[in-house]
């Protein structure tokens, strides 16, 4: 029988929610959740009781955090998009609860695995796409093919978790608890939602409930977890943890396995190894000088491979860029927090390695997309393609003083119905959540036009090819040669753009 209840508001006593109760809630780790009668919201109560501070934390979270990001910049791409996140406290027969909007539908499968709909209607919790043997054609239980997306969308996807993060720790918050249990995504519309927010660490006023989930847990966390947490020895979760999860997730989402698990045996006990391998003993699987830690994949699951398999696939195939992001996290910085990379910079190393993105030419490809590795004759790491014709690169320069031309350490590849953004024009556009709609329009593109790359330019009035000394009015195209200079714009922050041709002899 459906019996609906009404629950007032802590935070507002005249708001009232309500929730269908048919006696079987959907049950959480700690957490009862009932959807409410239109189903736009969810009313999740807590099964024990939460002391003072704790329902403390969660006004705090609904009552305080949650209006800094609706009355900011890009609040409905974080509240709509990126965030589950709380909306309001209630009570219910002496317990608390949070009321938290749904979950959009492109976050739920919409097939089962192709030889089954054991997973059909289910969450697309992020473990669904991290691990390797969900997508191995051969593995029982396996995501449609149809659902998995290529390679370029997890890139998209870890630019909205990173985002997301980066807000969390403009406004003072950690998340603590960041795994792909917490995460949901969604390949094919490129799309990520953090969960579960409810247990947020404000650093002073309420510390972490929870060390973390088992394979995100930072080294110095599970080194000093056997300490009394008043110790001040003790390491507890906070930002510079997340900034261990994070690359984490974003390592697993890419490469589809674990950074740190590895062939490397510390201790016969398992527990205990398990201990060490992630936290005192730690040790990057794919570092250049230590090989103790190599996967040895004949000890792998063959429903692991080829992922596991770090000489086919090894992690400098995200590219220049983000290899360097995992050095300082995964070598520089594994026991050393300070070192961590910010989420910023993981925002920017993803946004330039999506520049650098080429299509594969084989339509049976398992990924689709791979970066380009700077060779002269690039070819798909996935599916070993070649890439045929000749392959145009911009390298990008900026006026370091005037007349001073410097490199300004990014490119974009070329492709057929590839886009030039204001972004790539003028280095005082910056791409971010807070971006101007306007500067989401391209202002060129790039087509093979009678057996030549050209620019063709849509919107940008200053454009000048410097090779020749011509201008390029709007609506006309350039052609794009071995060496050719040109100047995207005459105002200031506006760059200039080296042309390199390779792969000339497959053309």
């Amino acid at each position: 029988m459906m019996n609906i209840v009404t629950v007032r508001s802590v935070n507002d006593p005249n708001k009232t929610y309500q929730f269908n109760d048919n006696g079987e809630p959907m049950r959480g780790g700690i957490k009862d959740v009932y959807f409410s009668p239109d189903k736009s919201y969810v009313v999740a109560l807590f099964r024990d009781k939460l002391d003072e501070n704790q329902k403390e934390r969660l006004k705090r979270i609904t009552n305080y955090y949650r209006p800094q990001i609706q009355n900011k910049e890009a609040a409905d791409y974080f509240l709509e998009e990126v965030f589950r996140w709380p909306a309001d406290v209630v009570e219910h027969r002496g317990l608390t609860g949070i009321i938290v909007p749904t979950y959009k539908g492109k976050f739920f499968f919409k097939q089962g695995h192709e030889t089954g709909d054991l997973i059909k209607g289910k969450e697309k919790n992020g473990k669904w796409f991290a691990a390797a043997k969900f997508r191995n054609e051969q593995f029982p239980l396996r995501v449609a093919k149809a659902e998995l997306g290529n390679w370029l969308s997890y890139f998209q996807i870890c630019v909205n978790l990173v985002r997301g993060v980066k807000k969390m720790h403009a406004m003072g918050l950690a998340h603590s608890d960041l795994s792909y249990n917490n995460v949901l995504i969604d390949p094919i519309e490129k799309s990520a939602c953090m969960i579960d927010l409810d247990g947020l660490v404000v650093p002073g006023l309420f510390p972490a409930e929870v060390i973390g989930t088992a394979e995100f847990i930072a080294p110095e966390v599970l080194a000093t977890k056997h300490l009394d947490k008043a110790d001040p020895n003790r390491v507890l979760p906070s930002r510079l943890t997340d900034l261990h999860a994070l690359p984490v997730l974003i390592y697993m989402f890419l490469l589809h396995r674990h950074p740190l698990k590895g062939g490397k045996v510390h201790n016969l006990d398992t527990e205990m190894d398990d201990l060490l391998s992630m936290g005192k003993g730690a040790l990057f699987i794919e570092h250049p000088t230590d090989h103790s830690n190599r996967p040895k994949v004949n000890r792998f699951s063959k429903w692991d491979l080829p992922w596991s398999d770090i000489n086919k696939l090894p992690y400098s195939i995200t590219g220049p860029y983000l290899t360097e992001m995992f050095n300082r996290t995964f070598i520089e910085g594994l026991h050393h927090p300070q070192e961590r990379p910010p989420a910023e910079s993981w925002e920017q190393a993803l946004l330039k390695t999506v520049d650098l993105m080429q299509q594969c030419t084989n339509p049976s490809c398992s990924e689709g997309w791979y970066v380009f590795d700077n060779s002269t004759e690039p070819k798909c790491p996935f599916c070993g393609t070649k890439h045929k014709g000749t392959l145009p690169i911009l390298d990008f320069y900026y006026e370091f003083s005037p007349g001073v031309w410097k490199p300004d350490n990014s490119r974009l590849m070329v492709y057929n119905n590839q886009y030039l953004f204001n972004w790539h024009v003028d280095r005082n556009v910056v791409r971010n959540e807070r971006l101007d709609p306007k500067d989401r329009v391209p202002v060129g593109y790039f087509t093979f036009y009678e057996g030549q790359w050209v620019l063709v330019n849509q919107k940008l009035e200053h454009m000048k090819d410097l090779t020749v000394n011509k201008d390029v009015p709007v609506n006309e195209m350039i052609v794009l040669t071995q060496g050719k200079k040109i100047l995207l714009s005459t105002e200031e922050g506006g760059r200039l753009v080296l042309i390199t041709i390779t792969n000339e002899k497959q053309s």
